[in-house]
């Protein structure tokens, strides 16, 4: 059974944690996807130019922002389609999600890549593509039959969050949908 305080957290819920192979595994299955290293050696994955997910060490300036609570291990960055969305990942799993002053204002959240269920990876890395695909490949990539089996088929607000329902504490954060004026 899963706790409602750690829902991605691999001891959690009994999945191995993630690994850098595995995020180049899913990453790459997605559509139009490329794999950049830079010099310094770390990747950025993005589709079409845009990047949505990077291998992003601690810098001197985090780890002093950090302080004691600086993690260990690897740490991958990933956009979000929002702040809302952030502030969602954020509230859901602090034991795996976390930010740093450098993000304030910025759609993205950093994972402690050694702590989260590779399944919850796939759902991450999944909806931080769509955050960044051009609409119209993401509408006919979720039409296609190759499109990954049980991954989020909107990238609304309000689908997202259902999307993550069975992962986080969203339900209980209850993100307000947008009305339309008449």
């Amino acid at each position: 059974m899963q706790q409602r305080d750690e829902p991605f957290a691999a001891a959690a819920n009994g999945s191995p944690v993630a690994t850098w192979r595995d995020v180049r595994r899913i990453a790459s299955a997605l559509p139009d996807t490329s794999e950049k290293r830079s010099s310094g050696g770390t990747s950025t994955w993005s589709v079409r130019d845009k990047s949505f997910a990077w291998e992003r060490p601690l810098r001197p300036a985090d780890l002093k922002a950090l302080g004691s609570a600086a993690p260990a291990g690897p740490i991958l960055g990933v956009r979000t389609a929002d702040l809302e969305m952030k502030d969602v990942l954020l509230a859901s799993d602090a034991n795996v999600f976390f930010t740093t002053p450098h993000f304030n204002g910025y759609p993205a959240v950093l994972i402690c890549l050694d702590r989260i269920a590779t399944p919850a990876l796939r759902t991450v890395l999944v909806e931080s593509w769509l955050a960044r695909a051009p609409k119209r490949l993401a509408t006919a990539s979720k039409r296609s039959k190759k499109w990954p089996r049980g991954s989020p088929e909107s990238s609304s607000p309000t689908s997202r969050c259902r999307a993550w329902t069975a992962f986080s504490s969203c339900r209980a954060l209850a993100m307000p949908t947008k009305r339309s004026r008449s």
